[in-house]
């Protein structure tokens, strides 16, 4: 009889962590971030398409749309990101590396970016950046060896 209510409770609890797990709700996949309000015209329509061409799976049309807002204004976090998470799903893990770091950097108050697990897959990314104008520490992207060159600890 006492073995009979432990098998109860070992199966009950069994049933209820299975279907608390079933509940859970699932992470939202990841998209892309609209142009900042201080971004130029041709910028924003640079966006506009990526965005579709991106939420349409057209990795290739996005890119070359992110990567046209680049040139136009090389300082805006969202266009690097948008590019990294492009790049990302193209699975260009190395050529989108550079641009979520760069992203975290030029955005170091963005919750979006900063807590985004494509940034997080590449190392040591600290919370916060200790100092906004550096990048974080990152392992074979610079940081400890400082040369810019192929060598170890070079940079991109």
């Amino acid at each position: 009889m006492k073995v009979l209510r432990l098998v109860m409770l070992g199966l009950s609890s069994l049933i209820f962590l299975v279907t608390l797990g079933c509940a859970s709700e699932k992470s939202a996949p990841l998209m892309v971030l609209d142009p900042p309000p201080h971004s130029i015209a041709k910028v924003q329509t640079f966006f506009t398409e990526g965005n579709r061409l991106f939420r349409e799976g057209r990795w290739g049309g996005a890119r070359q749309q992110f990567q046209a807002a680049i040139q136009e204004q090389p300082n805006l976090a969202e266009a690097h990101y948008n590019l990294a998470l492009t790049m990302d799903h193209m699975g260009d893990q190395e050529g989108a590396k550079p641009h979520f770091i760069k992203a975290a950097n030029l955005a170091p108050g963005n919750k979006v970016i900063w807590n985004s697990p494509p940034l997080r897959r590449y190392g040591n990314v600290p919370d916060k950046p200790i100092d906004p104008a550096t990048s974080p520490i990152l392992p074979g992207v610079g940081g400890a060896g400082g040369s810019s060159g192929g060598g170890p600890g070079g940079g991109f």
